[in-house]
């Protein structure tokens, strides 16, 4: 497996909009643009930040997983993302290594990035998401 670069931090909130003052409006950082993930329930915002990006993530669903974590750990760093070369091949390496998968095969994330969650009590309580873009 062949990790490129952290990818981006994701930041569960509660508002996009009351959220984006602090890195726009406050650190200066472009926002460059929403998108909502139907399939995950959420919208989200990124704002890049030299060779990676934040990605803030607001449920739009009551039942949504950003939901569900909001309700439980408030707002804040949600998971970290790393780009990876080849997400299959790395899934089946962190599997044949005993890693455990929530996403045993990639699905489409924000950007249309490949995506797949790696699951925190194989990782010291951090959920960590691999990802893989075709740019």
């Amino acid at each position: 497996m062949k990790v490129l670069k952290v990818d981006h931090i994701g930041i569960a909130v509660k508002s996009i909009d009351e959220t984006r003052k602090l890195y726009h409006d406050l650190l200066g950082l472009e926002h460059a643009g929403n998108e909502t993930v139907q399939e995950q329930k959420v919208t989200t915002a990124f704002f890049p930040v030299g060779d990676t990006e934040v990605e803030l993530l607001e449920s739009t669903a009551p039942d949504g997983p950003i939901a569900k974590y909001l309700e439980k750990r408030g707002e804040g760093v949600q998971h970290i993302a790393f780009r990876v070369e080849n997400i299959e091949e790395a899934l089946a390496e962190l599997k044949a290594k005993g890693i455990q998968l929530i996403d045993e095969k990639p699905r489409k994330g924000a950007g249309g990035a490949q995506i797949a969650f790696l699951h925190p009590k194989s990782t010291y309580g951090v959920l960590v998401e691999l990802c893989q873009r075709d740019d």
